[in-house]
C-alpha cells in the first residue's frame, strides 16, 4: 500500500490523531463510517420511535457481509452476542455424553471455560491439548485426537502470541477421527483470508471489535449447514424459529440451517456497526489487508529483534498472524504507561501484544518499539 492510500486510509479513523493505536488483537480504531453507524441507529430511535423492518434489514446485511468474508452462505451464520455465547450454545446442542472433547493449551480460556460448565450435565472427558515453546505441532493433534472425540476446539490465531495454525490439515486429522471442528477465528477473521469451505471447517466462531473493525456485543456463529441441520440448540429464542414473528407460544419450530442458533433479539447497535465495518473491510479488499499485515508482521519481528527484546511469537511470519508478543515485566503497568505515552496495545499475561491493522504503518510500529524499550528498562 503506498503512502498517499494509507494517508487516506488513516484519514478514516480520528482516533490516529490522539493515539498511535496497535491494539488490533483487543479492540481496534473505530472509524467515521462506524461512528456515523452509531449516530445512523440513534437517529432511527429518535427519528421512527420503533423500525423492526430497517432493524433486521442491518443485521441482515452484516450476516451477509461476514459469509462473504469467510466463503459461506448468509443461511449458515447466526448472529449472537459474544464468543462465549457461540460456543456454549454449540456444545448445549451436541451430545458428548461417554466421549471426548479436545481443547488445545493455547485457546483463550473461555472455551475451556464453556467446556468444563458443560460437564455439569454431560459425563464426558475432557483432553487438552499441549503446546511446545508457545506453538502446538501437528503430531500433538494426531496423538491426541482418537476415534472418541466428538468436538475439537482450536484457535486459528492464539490471542497469547499470534502462533497461526494450518486449519485445513487439523480439519483433515479430526474429521479422519470422526471428530468435528470447531474454530475461534477472533485473532484472524478480518486480518487474514478464511475459507471455511476450503479449510472444512464445521464451526466456526468470532467476533466484531478485534481484526474486523467493529466493537464489543457481537459475534457471528458459522455452522455447516449440513451439521446444522442435525443439531437442535437448547440455548434458543424467538429469532431461532423459522417464523419469529408468528408468535407462536406453544410450538418449537426451528429455523433452518445455523438460523437455528439465533437466540432472542438481536443486537441491532451492533448490526449498524458490523455493517459499517464489514462494508469498510469489502471496500478496502481482504487481499489488501492481508498483505499490509504481513508486511507489517514481518518488520515488528525484525525490529523488535533489533531492540533486542526477547519475543514470545513465532519468528517464522508463516507461522504467525499480525499480532507480535514481546516477553516484558510487568506488563500491566507497561500497557497503562504506554498509553500514557501515546501508545495503545495490549498486555496479557507476560507479554505486551502489538497487533497493527491496515491503518497502521512501519513508523508507528518503530516509535512505539522504541518506547517500550525506554519503558522497559
Amino acid at each position: 500500500m503506498n503512502t498517499e492510500t494509507l494517508l487516506q486510509v488513516r484519514s478514516e479513523f480520528p482516533g490516529l490523531e490522539k493515539k498511535i493505536i496497535l491494539s488490533s488483537c483487543s479492540q481496534s480504531a473505530i472509524s467515521l463510517d462506524v461512528m456515523n453507524a452509531m449516530d445512523e441507529y440513534k437517529n432511527s430511535l429518535l427519528d421512527e420511535g420503533m423500525s423492526w423492518e430497517t432493524w433486521m434489514e442491518k443485521v441482515n446485511r452484516a450476516k451477509e457481509r461476514f459469509a462473504k468474508i469467510i466463503n459461506c452462505d448468509s443461511s449458515e451464520v447466526a448472529v449472537l452476542s459474544s464468543v462465549s455465547d457461540s460456543i456454549s450454545s454449540i456444545l448445549h446442542s451436541l451430545d458428548l455424553n461417554k466421549q471426548d472433547v479436545c481443547i488445545t493449551e493455547m485457546d483463550f480460556p473461555c472455551v475451556g471455560h464453556a467446556v468444563l460448565a458443560q460437564k455439569h450435565i454431560q459425563d464426558f472427558h475432557v483432553t487438552f491439548i499441549p503446546a511446545e515453546n508457545n506453538m502446538i505441532p501437528i503430531e500433538n493433534y494426531e496423538t491426541h485426537i482418537t476415534e472418541n472425540t466428538a468436538l475439537t476446539c482450536i484457535s486459528h490465531v492464539s490471542y497469547y502470541n499470534g502462533f497461526k495454525q494450518n486449519i485445513k490439515d487439523i480439519a483433515n486429522i479430526a474429521h479422519k477421527k470422526g471428530s468435528l471442528l470447531l474454530v475461534d477465528a477472533y485473532q484472524s477473521a478480518g486480518a487474514v483470508n478464511i475459507d471455511v469451505k476450503d479449510m472444512d471447517i464445521d464451526i466456526l466462531v468470532t467476533g466484531m471489535q478485534k481484526y474486523l473493525l467493529g466493537v464489543p456485543g457481537i459475534s457471528f456463529l458459522y455452522v455447516k449447514k449440513e451439521l446444522a441441520e442435525r443439531l437442535y440448540p437448547t440455548t434458543t429464542g424467538w429469532f431461532g424459529q423459522a417464523n419469529p414473528f408468528a408468535f407462536d407460544l406453544k410450538h418449537l419450530d426451528y429455523a433452518h440451517s445455523a438460523q437455528r442458533f439465533n437466540t432472542g433479539t438481536p443486537p441491532v447497535i451492533n448490526a449498524y456497526i458490523a455493517d459499517a465495518a464489514l462494508s469498510f473491510i469489502e471496500e478496502i479488499g481482504m487481499d489488501t489487508i492481508k498483505y499490509h499485515l504481513a508486511k507489517l508482521s514481518s518488520f515488528t519481528i525484525k525490529k523488535a529483534a533489533e531492540l533486542g527484546f526477547e519475543i514470545a511469537s513465532p519468528l517464522d511470519n508463516n507461522k504467525k498472524g499480525t499480532c507480535t508478543a514481546i516477553y516484558v515485566n510487568n506488563a500491566n503497568n507497561i500497557e497503562k504507561q504506554l498509553k500514557q505515552a501515546g501508545f495503545v496495545v495490549s498486555a496479557r499475561k507476560d507479554v505486551i501484544r502489538i497487533a497493527p491493522h491496515i491503518y497502521n504503518s512501519e513508523e508507528d510500529i518503530v516509535n512505539c518499539l522504541l518506547q517500550l524499550k525506554e519503558l522497559s528498562h
